[in-house]
């Protein structure tokens, strides 16, 4: 190994242009049992309290096989899916949504 070398210039990567129309359709809708919400604090130990559109305020936690994939701050706008005990009150978070896809989710109405 040589030490000081620098890699080779790597080529850029060609990307399709950005279309709003491929991204709605391809953006997740929360299913049977699942619901919009908003984060409106962050609790610790991969918790937060989250609004929900049905009008509750859940805990919610991101589940161990998301943990290190999804990244949850204040104001984001999640899918929650609720306990089957104690599902007024706890619940999982288990997307959350890019915020063109939340100003997306908001002028259809869906927040």
């Amino acid at each position: 190994m040589l030490i000081g070398r620098r890699p080779p210039n790597k080529k850029p990567v060609n990307r399709a242009p950005f279309n709003p129309e491929e991204e709605r359709r391809k953006m997740r809708l929360p299913k049977e049992g699942e619901v919009l919400g908003l984060v409106i604090g962050m609790m610790g130990g991969s918790r937060m309290k989250v609004t929900c559109k049905d009008g509750k305020e859940r805990m919610c936690r991101i589940p161990g096989k998301l943990r290190n994939k999804i990244w949850v701050k204040d104001g984001d706008v999640v899918i929650v899916e609720p306990w089957e005990i104690e599902g007024d009150k706890k619940g999982d978070i288990i997307w959350r949504y890019f915020p063109l896809q939340a100003k997306i989710l908001k002028e259809e109405g869906y927040i």
